[in-house]
Formats: C-alpha cells, structure tokens, sequence
C-alpha cells in the first residue's frame, strides 16, 4: 500500500494518480523493467547532503548524480551522498530506499533534473518496493515545487 500521508496529500489537492503493483525490486532499474515502466519516466530519489542539510535528487532512473554539477548549478560548496543512517527516521511509513519524491511532506528540499521535468508524466515509488505512483509530471511540480537544474550524467 502507497504511503498513507503521500495519498493523502494527492488526494486533499484533487490529483488524478494511478498506483502500479510490480514484484518486489530494489534497483531504479530493476523497479523500471518490473513495473514496465521507461526509465527516463521513473523518477528515482537520491539523498544527498548540500552544506550539511538533508535534500532529495529526483531523477530519471537511467541517470545518475554528478555530485560536482549539483554542487554547480544548486550553489552549494559541500556535496555528497546521504548514508541511509542519515536520511532512515526521515521518512515514517516508507520502507527504506522507497521514498517519494515529496521532500515537501518531510521538511526538505527538492532537486529535479531538467530531463525529468520535460516529461509528462512521472512514476515513483510509493514508500515500498512494490508500488509505484504515476502521475502528471505538472501536477508533481505545482505540490512540491522542486528547483530544476541540470546535474545527471549518463549511467
């Protein structure tokens, strides 16, 4: 079941989604290929810590974080990965590695590749790694109101 206080979100601004059951997978990849789902339309969430706070990088599954680039364009001077230690009691109700990519809803900031955004829709997990949410990529944008910047390289 998607996370309760996501789908209650959704549904408190009228937003037209559709959950996809898929068998259990782990990887944005494997999630993509699972749910039959492109990878450029499956947003993944990276964790990252710019200047020490917590933000999620939302991107499409066949990309990857150039920490160097996000540092660039998101005017930060310290970057890197979020270690799971850092970022597990941030997100109530999700399974671990399956958080939406409503920073928003858990006080924090949200990056969205520029190629994800040119989308008109977007899937992502649902707080486990056997749902996803699919929806219009404008009515993402108008909730969480996510900065977009250029910061993904080719996997």
């Amino acid at each position: 079941m998607p996370v309760k206080r996501l789908v209650q979100f959704l549904d408190d601004h009228s937003v037209r989604y559709v959950t996809v059951s898929h068998s259990a997978a782990f990887t944005a990849q494997e999630i993509a290929a699972s749910a039959h789902v492109p990878g450029r339309e499956l947003a993944k969430t990276v964790m990252v810590k710019l200047d020490g706070k917590l933000a999620m990088a939302v991107l499409p599954a066949s990309r990857q974080v150039d920490l160097a680039l996000l540092a660039e364009v998101g005017a930060v001077t310290d970057v890197r990965l979020a270690t799971e230690e850092e970022f597990a009691e941030c997100f109530p109700g999700c399974e671990l590695g399956a958080m939406p990519p409503f920073g928003n809803l858990y006080g924090m900031d949200v990056y969205v590749a520029e190629s994800l955004a040119e989308d008109e829709e977007i899937a992502f997990n649902a707080g486990s790694h056997t749902e996803l949410i699919r929806l219009r990529y404008a009515d993402f944008e108008r909730l969480v109101h996510p900065r977009v910047l250029a910061f993904t390289a080719s996997v």
